[in-house]
């Protein structure tokens, strides 16, 4: 069994951490192949959305992992989700899955609460990731109220700083929210320090991702 996991922006943190989860749901002996390319999200920062050029090289990510012979491919950032929605009658054709690894989050997010406190450092990962809440909201007759927390210039600092500024943010819209989402992927290792000092539940994506992963290598009956 071969996971493709595709990622526009990495960290070690990063890296380790959906790898952990991953092997949590699939099992140590789950082969993992990453594929990367830091271009496709310095474009969609610079452009200030997903652009053509940007999309086509996360399909060609998608497509690569799908020669390569993986079984399913975990799309590791929201900014471009919807690329990998756009992308996903491919991967039903192909009998590769394409999974995105915050939409199960997002459907949890809206199960929890009707009023969502949406945290991210990037404004292109902010609007993408509200829209899939916004999305799945629908698909579950719910209705939700969303409140912005986009923490400028966070992206790409120390953990300890990004703690301190998220935490901040956090305590601005503490009042009107019912949950916490973490857009990135990137900061879920804050994840239990705010529910901690916050006291509200905090989502993020790793696990969700793995678990939707797991799922659609279930659904081909590989596990």
């Amino acid at each position: 069994m071969k996971a493709g996991i595709v990622y526009t922006s990495t960290t070690p943190e990063l890296i380790e951490l959906v790898n952990r989860e991953v092997k949590k749901q699939l099992g140590a002996e789950a082969e993992i192949q990453s594929y990367e390319d830091a271009s496709i999200l310095a474009e969609v920062r610079e452009a200030g959305h997903v652009t053509a050029g940007a999309a086509a090289r996360l399909v060609s990510l998608f497509m690569q992992a799908t020669s390569d012979g993986a079984d399913a491919i975990l799309n590791c950032c929201s900014s471009v989700g919807e690329v990998a929605d756009a992308a996903a009658d491919i991967g039903r054709y192909t009998g590769v899955p394409i999974v995105r690894i915050d939409e199960e989050m997002c459907c949890e997010a809206v199960r929890l609460g009707n009023r969502i406190g949406v945290l991210a450092t990037l404004p292109t990962t902010l609007e993408p990731t509200k829209n899939t809440i916004k999305r799945v909201a629908r698909e579950m007759n719910r209705t939700v109220t969303l409140v912005d927390g986009l923490i400028d210039g966070a992206f790409g600092i120390n953990q300890e700083q990004f703690k301190e500024m998220l935490l901040a943010k956090a305590k601005e819209i503490l009042a009107q929210v019912d949950v916490i989402l973490l857009c990135q992927g990137s900061m879920a290792y804050a994840e239990e320090f705010l529910q901690e000092e916050t006291g509200k539940t905090v989502v993020s994506s790793p696990r969700f991702g793995a678990e939707a992963l797991k799922k659609a290598l279930a659904h081909k009956g590989l596990i």
